[in-house]
């Protein structure tokens, strides 16, 4: 489920800092895979986590997506299949973001009596204004890849296709 545990948010970063440096990538496509392009936070991992723990990781959740958001060349987001909490937070840190017909985007962390802590509630409505942002943040419902388009949540919807 591409969940963003600690070592994967660690790789992202490392991921990110690469990219920026080297002169013989020219753009990025940040792709989970055909089923899932990321849940979001390792809800197994954070149970353990006490509330000082919870802030502490947030904050380096935070960071290792903003790495992304920093990368000075293009980003594509390519969402296919889920992009939850955390790794729709990851797909906003996108300059572009083109999903899959298949792809189901939100920020369904309320549901858990937390709300997005990487950024969500910041890119979110910068993207697709503040009264959509509300409503996928206070609800945590889901939006197919075609109300995410209506919504400016994606740019493009493309079949799925073979990888």
């Amino acid at each position: 489920m591409n969940a963003l545990n600690v070592a994967v948010q660690e790789e992202i970063r490392a991921a990110a800092a690469e990219a920026a440096e080297r002169e013989d990538v020219r753009a990025v496509v940040v792709y989970g895979g055909e089923k899932v392009f990321a849940a979001g936070a390792d809800i197994k991992e954070m149970a353990d986590m006490s509330y000082t723990d919870m802030v502490r990781r947030s904050g380096a959740l935070q960071s290792s997506l903003s790495s992304v958001a920093r990368i000075p060349k293009p980003v594509v987001a390519a969402v296919t299949g889920y992009a939850l909490g955390g790794g729709c937070e990851l797909a906003l840190c996108a300059d572009v973001r083109i999903a899959a017909d298949n792809a189901k985007l939100g920020q369904p962390e309320i549901l858990l009596g937390i709300i997005p802590g990487a950024g969500g509630t910041q890119r979110l409505s910068r993207l697709v204004g503040a009264a959509k942002a509300k409503d996928l943040v206070f609800t945590g419902r889901f939006v197919s890849a075609a109300e995410a388009l209506r919504i400016g949540l994606v740019d493009k919807v493309v079949p799925l296709g073979p990888v």
